[in-house]
């Protein structure tokens, strides 16, 4: 009888992904005691060690780390398994997989989730954010189902998309940075003797896409849009930002809108989702969400 069991290989990556028994405790719903005691069962029936334990945190030995490698191809493949059955009993996903680009909140699909919860159909949903070319890698990869992505997305099938809507954009610094005093659309030039706030593109594999940054601007890069927003108001630098989404600083004086020669055009914002396995629950959010989600956001 196999010794390994996806449930323990699911026990040893959580541990590994929170670095401590006590963070996969909270992820697994089950005390730290627990899954120690797991854990030491699991070494003594394999005759090796997984982890190094280093007080609360721990760390993979080589044969863990040998472990992990294999056994989450193995979790994804059962997931994937466990999917399909579902899926062809009941035509549910057992999870769907949604992940937006970073300019849309989450908190913009909240009445989204709660009509889908009350479908009670089962599917478990699992929603991530990722920034620019990151959203359609992620739909690429297989490690999303549909995705709500801005720009086009790569070459190559497997999946389709429609475009759902456009976003303004408008070049914003704090009324004392030196470009609010020049008084006059600003140059290429201008722009460059200043430090600009970039998001950075969460892409690992495919190219990473710039949007509005000159070639040796000094940058600041940060995670997301919103860490955007808040390095400008905190008077760091400058960028071009979604109008929807700095409202209140330019009602509030926070931000201060500058004309620029070169303006950011609107971004075009794509519905896409894969094609091999249309289950109900991706069905029903690809009709979900062919609108607008985030006000400031014009039909397509």
């Amino acid at each position: 009888m196999l010794k390994l069991t996806l449930e323990a290989i699911e026990l040893v990556d959580a541990i590994a992904r929170h670095g401590s028994f006590a963070g996969a405790s909270e992820r697994l719903h089950k005390v730290p005691s627990t899954i120690s005691y797991a854990v030491a069962k699991l070494e003594e029936q394999l005759g090796l060690a997984l982890f190094i334990r280093n007080g609360p945190r721990v760390t993979l030995t080589p044969a863990g780390e040998e472990l992990i490698k294999e056994g989450r191809w193995l979790l994804a493949a059962a997931r994937q398994l466990e999917s399909r059955m579902r899926q062809i009993a009941t035509g549910f996903e057992t999870e769907l997989r949604l992940v937006h680009d970073s300019l849309i909140p989450t908190s913009a699909l909240n009445e989204d989730v709660r009509a889908f919860e009350d479908l009670n159909c089962g599917t478990r949903l699992r929603i991530g954010c990722e920034a620019l070319t990151a959203t359609w890698e992620a739909l690429r990869d297989g490690r999303a189902d549909i995705v709500i992505a801005a720009g086009e997305g790569p070459a190559g099938g497997g999946y389709k998309a429609v475009p759902v809507g456009t976003l303004d954009f408008v070049f914003c610094v704090t009324a004392t940075h030196p470009l609010a005093l020049l008084q006059r659309p600003l140059t290429r030039g201008d722009l460059l003797e200043h430090t600009a706030i970039v998001v950075g593109d969460g892409a690992r594999s495919l190219t990473d896409r710039t949007v509005g940054l000159q070639s040796g601007q000094r940058r600041i890069t940060v995670p997301s849009m919103q860490a955007k927003i808040a390095c400008q108001a905190a008077g760091l630098g400058h960028g071009f930002v979604p109008r929807a989404c700095v409202r209140v600083e330019l009602e509030t004086g926070i931000l201060v809108e500058l004309q620029v020669e070169e303006p950011r055009p609107p971004e075009t914002f794509w519905l896409g989702w894969r094609t091999e396995h249309m289950g109900e629950a991706l069905k029903w959010w690809r009709n979900r969400l062919d609108r607008p989600l985030l006000p400031g956001i014009l039909p397509y």
